[in-house]
């Protein structure tokens, strides 16, 4: 299983080690979900200030929050559906604030990489479809969340 991953760390402070680890959880993720090989998704590392405008502007929510997704497969009722035999699925935008990371990873009690993999596997779900709306919903997303992590030995 092949996804390709377009890597943007506007803070520069993400290394190629840890670049590696999410690219294996997002690689598990999607194994484990049967995303057609070579999906892509991009991966943006922003700060508070960046993510803030974001939420500000697709949200209305004008704080600061962890992580956004954007999924590139939502439609609307009036759009048309475009299917190409050999186009990649793309999958969408996932916006991980970095300093937001750190700091619940120290409210957690956890470390910075478990944080920064619990956001992008929970983004990377959200590309999928999933949601955390209702309970059960959550039970499920969430399970998903630690079934991963945990196998890739990221423990809370």
């Amino acid at each position: 299983m092949t996804l390709v991953i377009d890597f943007l760390d506007e803070t520069n402070s993400i290394s190629e080690s840890e670049q590696r680890q999410i690219l294996s959880l997002l690689s598990l993720a999607a194994k484990k979900e049967n995303v057609e090989n070579e999906s892509e998704v991009s991966l943006i590392f922003v700060n508070n200030e960046r993510i803030q405008e974001i939420n500000k502007e697709y949200r209305k929510k004008d704080y600061p929050t962890d992580v956004i997704s954007f999924a590139l497969e939502e439609q609307t009722p009036d759009e048309i559906t475009i299917i190409g035999g050999d186009m990649p699925r793309i999958l969408g935008d996932i916006i991980i604030s970095v300093p937001k990371a750190k700091e619940q990873a120290e409210e957690y009690g956890h470390s910075f990489m478990r944080e920064l993999g619990f956001l992008a596997v929970h983004g990377f779900l959200h590309l999928l479809g999933y949601d955390h709306e209702t309970d059960a919903d959550e039970k499920i997303m969430f399970g998903k969340q630690e079934e991963i992590l945990n196998e890739l030995g990221l423990f809370r």
